[in-house]
């Protein structure tokens, strides 16, 4: 192999990560993080895998290694949880190189290790996620597709709203159907621990699922639990006030956070940057009956964004009586408000439009990376050999699309194929 320079090896590195269309602005801090959680020769090697699942052989092929050596390599970085492993049933093994979140940034510190400084790394982490600004922006600010969404507290739910609450929607129903759960300690608490400014929200409380619960699992950065753990920790989260934010999709959810307003970078990104509306909010919102409210500002300081607040109630014969007064486009739909109320003052109802939500993890994918002009990079991955059944999969996907989307997808492909492809399907 090549030698390459730590400037050169970090560098394609950062390359590498932001063709994928959930990226990291290159900075100083960003290249101090990927030294930390990457050696040089990794570097220059991660940089070279693609953007797709591969396996050992396709791996062997681009580094001119023999397959030994890379397994040896591809299992150490995936016992760090830097890639992502699957068994499949005919015994194949895939990796994949995750994006930095929900990825191995996260994944770096869902776990208590001794052989690298995570107290150096939560700093790091902190300067990139919490002070620089282009990280968070781009994150959860660039396109109408997000990484994540909000669950609604199910309980918090009126009655007779219950039957429009669909499956997907129900954290609990991710829990019911998951072939395998992890659990782990908090990445943003574990962080903000380091830097002392965590909150006394539980650690041990971070959930994963599906295939990406098996490979944290089988690495020891998580430990498996069943449903009834699952769905006990989830109900001690809503005690707790906790938001229960997950990946934006509908089927094999592969995350679930349990989100405190003071550390969760979702959060804070819509407290400090809610006009780019950086989360996907609940099918529901919230409504004050200001007749109802006592001003008693319990729910003002539970909601985690910042929606409520308390305002003069104009009450001539109560000048000094205040109401809670709602901002609508602020609002989550999380329902973590309407626990605290004990005079039945806030209730949920559905939002005027539904929130649509992507059938899965590939088409969300597909959905961010065409709104990012990185579409290119998902289907021409010319960096390794592509493989016929994903790149059917994402074309198929595309193909689904509506027609202004499947335009889009076009004038980035520039691919004559492609548009006769669409216009097949038209």
């Amino acid at each position: 192999m090549s030698h390459l320079t730590v400037r050169s090896a970090y560098r394609d590195l950062a390359d590498r990560i932001n063709r994928f269309p959930q990226g990291a602005p290159p900075s100083d801090v960003l290249f101090a993080i990927l030294k930390l959680l990457f050696s040089e020769r990794e570097a220059g090697l991660v940089a070279e895998l693609p953007l797709k699942p591969f396996t050992v052989a396709d791996a062997a092929a681009r580094w001119k290694v023999p397959e030994k050596e890379a397994q040896r390599v591809l299992d150490a970085l995936a016992d760090r949880a830097i890639l992502l492993d699957t068994e499949h049933r005919d015994g194949r093994r895939t990796y994949v190189l995750p994006p930095p979140m929900a990825g191995f940034f996260e994944f770096s510190m869902m776990r208590v290790r001794d052989d690298l400084d995570q107290k150096l790394l939560a700093e790091l982490f902190y300067q990139y996620l919490n002070v620089e600004e282009d990280f968070i922006r781009d994150l959860f600010g660039v396109g109408e597709t997000r990484l994540g969404r909000v669950f609604v507290n199910e309980a918090a739910v009126p009655a007779e709203l219950s039957l429009h609450v669909l499956d997907y929607e129900r954290a609990s129903e991710v829990a019911k159907t998951s072939r395998t759960i992890g659990v782990g300690v908090c990445y943003c608490r574990h962080k903000m621990q380091h830097v002392g400014k965590a909150c006394e929200a539980p650690l041990d409380i971070c959930m994963t699922f599906n295939s990406v619960a098996s490979s944290l699992v089988r690495h020891g950065v998580a430990r498996q639990i069943d449903e009834v753990e699952c769905l006990d920790l989830l109900q001690q989260a809503r005690d707790r006030h906790l938001v229960q934010f997950g990946e934006n999709a509908r089927e094999r959810v592969s995350f679930i956070c349990n989100c405190c307003g003071c550390c969760c970078e979702a959060l804070v990104a819509a407290r400090r940057f809610g006009f780019l509306h950086p989360v996907h909010t609940s099918n529901f919102v919230l409504e004050v009956d200001r007749a109802k409210c006592n001003g008693c500002g319990r729910c003002v300081d539970a909601c985690p964004v910042e929606a409520l607040a308390l305002v003069s109630a104009n009450d001539p014969k109560k000048p000094r009586k205040k109401t809670a007064r709602l901002a609508d486009d602020t609002c989550l739909g999380c329902g973590v408000c309407v626990s605290t109320c004990r005079d039945n003052g806030l209730r949920l109802t559905s939002r005027p439009e539904r929130v649509i939500t992507p059938v899965n993890s590939t088409h969300r994918v597909v959905l961010q990376a065409i709104e990012r002009g990185t579409l290119q990079d998902l289907i021409f991955d010319n960096r390794a050999l592509a493989s016929h059944r994903a790149m059917a999969a994402i074309l198929g996907v595309i193909l689904r699309l509506g027609p202004v989307k499947r335009a889009m997808a076009s004038r980035q492909m520039r691919s004559r194929y492609l548009e006769a492809l669409i216009a097949r399907t038209a």
